[in-house]
């Protein structure tokens, strides 16, 4: 016996408004957080997917540089949302992480019906991200709240949340950068015993790139808005792209509004991002230019393996020419951001 929810379900009149920032990491998505953080009527949350283990349990550092204990928006959030964080079962949340959020549900999260037991365990688990993006909506009065989480398998289940109005930008970037930049080692400067972010081989990234990117372009015909975004496109032209956003989610900005990015650059305020890239807790004026390190880094031959892998998704998003030798970065050209 099966719950169906039509795909073109409205959310609830009270649903918040939520923009989740996917696609592989290493993409982007943190400067492109960062950027809709200064739009007014926004508020970043960072990657809450990691919040539960990361900061409700191993109180690493927010964005602000107060530990989460001490962050005070953080503990409002908690308050308003679980009477406080001590009030969440991080056990309990993690084990329906592992059965309800991981990539290999999607084909099962991405179907028109959820058998019963799962959508009644999808639903579950939905309610611990509800209460904080709504919290954090009441406290902070913005009109969009955004996560930055990345994982298409959580936004396969938040797409059945009716308390969401969920919008998705799907970022993606050269899959050879992309590769080269998870080949490098970065320490986590919230990591308080000073670990380094996960890398992994350019063939992994590579195959990893593959899945995350086919998935975000299944759930746009799922019926979730979803607008795909180059990095690269965000480089070159951001107040564009800023602009073209914000009325995707929903805002009326004016072009005052965007002052904050000039020719080349960026000024950033002080934001709460829970978890994400070390860039989360940069502040002030940033350099908002190409990153070309992968195209002189990478071998020849790692970068017709990359190459090689991600062709077809390569191609159809433009960074591909018929002659194209895979050894030096293209200029993307404009294809429809829809699938």
């Amino acid at each position: 016996m099966g719950v169906k929810i039509s795909e073109t379900n409205s959310p609830n009149e009270d649903a918040v408004k939520l923009v989740f920032i996917g696609g592989l990491g290493r993409s982007g998505t943190t400067l492109l957080e960062r950027l809709l953080g200064q739009v007014p009527g926004v508020m970043p949350l960072g990657e809450i997917t990691h919040l539960w283990e990361r900061d409700v349990v191993a109180d690493e550092t927010c964005a602000c540089g107060a530990t989460f204990s001490h962050c005070e928006f953080w503990q409002r959030i908690g308050h308003e949302a679980f009477g406080g964080w001590d009030n969440v079962d991080v056990e309990r949340l993690t084990a329906l992480k592992s059965t309800v959020d991981r990539t290999r549900h999607i084909p099962a999260l991405a179907g028109k019906k959820l058998g019963t037991d799962q959508f009644d365990l999808v639903s579950e688990y939905n309610s611990y991200f509800e209460r904080v993006y709504q919290a954090a909506a009441a406290d902070t009065g913005s009109q969009v709240i955004v996560d930055s989480s990345k994982h298409a398998s959580l936004a396969y289940c938040l797409r059945w949340s009716p308390n969401i109005d969920l919008r998705v930008l799907h970022v993606v970037r050269d899959s050879r950068g992309v590769a080269y930049s998870w080949t490098k080692r970065v320490t986590r400067p919230e990591s308080p015993s000073g670990e380094t972010m996960t890398t992994y081989s350019p063939t992994k990234a590579a195959m990893l790139w593959n899945a995350q990117n086919a998935a975000f372009s299944l759930l746009r015909r799922r019926g979730t808005p979803v607008r795909r975004v180059r990095y690269e496109r965000i480089i070159e032209r951001p107040r564009h792209v800023m602009r073209s956003l914000a009325r995707f989610c929903g805002l009326d900005i004016s072009e005052d509004d965007l002052n904050f990015i000039g020719d080349g650059w960026a000024d950033l305020g002080p934001s709460h991002s829970a978890a994400g890239n070390p860039m989360r807790f940069t502040v002030g004026r940033i350099p908002i230019q190409t990153d070309k390190m992968w195209a002189t880094d990478l071998t020849p031959r790692t970068k017709r393996v990359v190459s090689t892998l991600t062709r077809p998704l390569l191609g159809r998003y433009g960074y591909l020419r018929p002659d194209d030798n895979a050894n030096e970065p293209q200029t993307t050209k404009e294809v429809p951001s829809g699938e």
